[in-house]
């Protein structure tokens, strides 16, 4: 039996956004209440040790990456992070070639004497940028860039944010396509931030770590809608029928709060199909992309992400990109103009409930990296008090 009374704040989701605002609100002495549906905390990030005794990321590889010191001195306060450069690489015509593209991508693609005169063009053209957009090479006026950007945009960009997102590129935010630049000298790494690294011990285990406070109580397998109900005219929210007056921050899905009164928002979901592989390496890069393959989009292996040392076998995981249907987790707000109008919707329904405060990528319907939702946090932190 939940005691509402000596709670000082509930938090519906146990991922980036739930668990920092859980844990910041513990050490200011509040009593905190975090409900997660799932069985384990992490939210997406959450790893274990398979039968092959590798640590694995069951909803997908995760990097993290940021260029802020607060974000960076936060998450190591409480676990040892180690470096990792993330690497991954993308086949394209047959060929595998560094993700994002660069100039070793050029010369694997062209002739000697073609991606000589190519890359001078980009450093002319480009000059002092070390990396540019898709869109800004498609756009480019010098036939040269820009038939090497229709090149990739057709091997690459299209295919894969076709797969991926279920709607033809042109309707999917541009910003989607800027995601993943294309680099203008040799570097081989996906992420330029001034720190990139894992948690030694998994993701979970430093969840676990953030969520270790004697003023926060987790309460797994729980979905708070059962429990918690919004009356968008009143403005107030419920707990098992009892007016709630705490403050309630919410990490889910805005339409499933308000009963998809109005239509479901759209998310992608994923699958993935795990396969041990009785070899030390299975691929190249720990993430090999593959825009044109039938159906999945990517390759993990485990084992590189972080590298660990077990000979002998390997595990790898083939990534299905789906639409989210209810009977799946969703990951990804698909945003286009229609959604996004959608969203508004929901979301001045709910502005009048003074102690409803809604964080993360579900509740904003926003992409964030795992960063910038430890900073949406913060934000939400200090709107709170």
């Amino acid at each position: 039996m939940i005691n509402i009374e000596k709670i000082d704040s509930i938090i519906v989701g146990a991922g980036f956004c739930g668990s920092t605002i859980a844990r910041k609100l513990a050490e200011q002495n509040k009593k905190v209440l975090v409900f997660e549906r799932r069985n384990h905390i992490a939210g997406n990030m959450y790893d274990e040790t398979d039968s092959s005794g590798i640590l694995v990321q069951r909803y997908g590889p995760h990097i993290f990456h940021t260029n802020s010191k607060k974000v960076y001195e936060f998450i190591t306060k409480y676990d040892t992070w180690i470096d990792y450069l993330h690497q991954p690489a993308v086949e394209m015509d047959g060929i595998i070639t560094p993700s994002p593209a660069n100039f070793l991508t050029i010369d694997l693609l062209y002739k000697k004497e073609e991606a000589a005169a190519l890359k001078s063009q980009l450093e002319t053209h480009c000059s002092g940028q070390k990396t540019v957009t898709i869109l800004e090479l498609l756009d480019c006026d010098n036939p040269i860039i820009k038939q090497y950007a229709e090149r990739l945009y057709e091997l690459n960009y299209r295919p894969y944010t076709a797969k991926q997102w279920g709607i033809p590129p042109e309707e999917v935010d541009p910003g989607v396509l800027k995601r993943v630049p294309i680099r203008l000298d040799y570097t081989n790494g996906y992420f330029d931030d001034e720190f990139q690294c894992m948690p030694e011990k998994g993701y979970t285990h430093f969840f676990k770590n953030i969520l270790a406070h004697e003023n926060i109580e987790v309460h797994l397998d729980k979905n708070a809608l059962d429990m918690i109900k919004v009356d968008t005219e009143k403005g107030q929210i419920f707990f098992e029928g009892k007016p709630l007056s705490i403050p309630v921050v919410y990490t889910g899905a805005l339409d499933e709060l308000l009963g998809c009164r109005h239509g479901q928002l759209p998310y992608r979901s994923l699958r993935f199909d795990y396969q041990t592989k009785n070899v030390d390496s299975f691929q190249e890069a720990s993430v090999v992309a593959y825009p044109k393959a039938e159906g999945y989009t990517r390759i993990t292996e485990f084992k590189k992400l972080p590298p660990q040392d077990i000979p002998g076998v390997t595990t790898v995981a083939y990534e299905y990109p789906l639409a989210a249907d209810g009977s799946n987790e969703p990951y990804y707000p698909v945003l286009t103009a229609n959604s996004a109008a959608l969203y508004d919707r929901y979301l001045r329904e709910v502005k009048g409930i003074q102690n409803l405060f809604l964080c993360g990528r579900l509740a904003d319907y926003r992409y964030y990296n795992m960063d910038a939702a430890v900073l949406r946090a913060v934000d939400v932190l200090g709107a709170m008090q």
